[in-house]
């Protein structure tokens, strides 16, 4: 991969998104094939927070890429999520690139609900060429079909 990353991708980088939870980004709506999730109660499901989280690190950092040739992909997840959020509340992703190690991205994230924190933690991308990873990924279709 050439490196084609911007010179300002650098540590310090912050970026804050907002996202009006919707009833389809509840638990019950994760795996509707679940019966066990179906039961749940109806929150904000921590598989769509993680993915807020993400979108809002993808975000913070495109402008410092040559998107969309280059991309970011998730690679490590550490967050907890601390508290339910009901439908109809908007939530604030806040995320702060804290460190950047070769093509290796690390953040700090945190979400709050206008009432609670609800997630804290770390949060792992990787920049790939998307070109490269498209290839790879149609090597691997090759060989798991």
């Amino acid at each position: 991969m050439e490196n084609i990353m911007k010179e300002t991708l650098q540590p310090g980088i912050t970026y804050e998104h907002t996202f009006v939870v919707p009833a389809s980004k509840t638990v019950p709506r994760l795996y509707p094939e679940s019966e066990e999730f179906l039961a749940m109660p109806e929150v904000f499901a921590t598989g769509f927070l993680v993915g807020l989280l993400e979108w809002s690190c993808i975000r913070a950092v495109n402008t410092h890429l040559d998107w969309p040739a280059e991309q970011t992909v998730g690679t490590h997840v550490d967050i907890s999520h601390e508290a339910a959020t009901p439908p109809g509340f908007e939530v604030r992703a806040s995320v702060e690139l804290i460190e950047v190690d070769g093509r290796r991205l690390v953040f700090s994230v945190e979400a709050h609900d206008g009432v609670d924190t609800i997630a804290r933690g770390l949060h792992e991308r990787f920049v790939i060429d998307r070109e490269r990873f498209d290839a790879r990924l149609a090597e691997k279709w090759g060989c798991g079909r």
